[in-house]
């Protein structure tokens, strides 16, 4: 879907659904990459991981749109898992729409025609609209590259535990996440 002028965030949401899920950045509703296997296998892997940790915590999900600012225009970002806490949004909202409140985790996993550099500026746009901490996940290296706030940049692999106290009790790593979606 290719736009000459700029959508509102009205307008973009009130485009009709189908196969393929658009973001809207810079007024323009681009689509995403169409996934392959190692990224459903890890989508899935981190969702059960997360939500057996978040239980009565908050939320985990997929695909899910969130509302955001980026260089001061509206930015609806599609990550591929987002957690957010009951803190953040209550567990009495319920309702099917976008996420109105940036999360505290989003991740991202790298798709074959994807650069890191493309996804390290998505993150840090992330960081700027008030997300806690983003990670790209590298299904190539087995990787995690984890950003945090200060311009903090972390790089994880096999069995390296991330902790962070933005994610209390959360301990995972790579090694468990690529086990868990059975490409080790």
């Amino acid at each position: 879907m290719t736009q000459t002028n700029s959508l509102t965030l009205a307008e973009f949401f009130s485009l009709p659904e189908g196969d393929v899920t658009y973001e809207l950045v810079n007024g323009q509703a681009v689509p995403k990459v169409s996934p392959k296997y190692f990224h459903s296998a890890l989508q899935t892997a981190l969702i059960i991981l997360l939500r057996n940790w978040c239980k009565g915590k908050g939320r985990v999900g997929s695909e899910w749109a969130i509302v955001l600012q980026r260089q001061g225009k509206d930015w609806v970002p599609v990550p591929d898992v987002a957690y957010i806490s009951y803190e953040r949004l209550p567990a009495s909202w319920k309702r099917n729409e976008a996420c109105p409140v940036p999360p505290e985790l989003v991740i991202e996993i790298l798709s074959p025609n994807q650069s890191v550099q493309e996804l390290e500026t998505k993150a840090k746009d992330y960081m700027n609209a008030g997300v806690s901490q983003v990670w790209i996940v590298a299904p190539e290296t087995q990787s995690i590259i984890v950003f945090s706030p200060g311009n903090l940049r972390q790089q994880y692999t096999n069995n390296e535990l991330i902790v962070d106290p933005l994610l209390p009790g959360l301990l995972l790593t790579p090694q468990q996440i690529f086990t868990e979606a059975e490409l080790t």
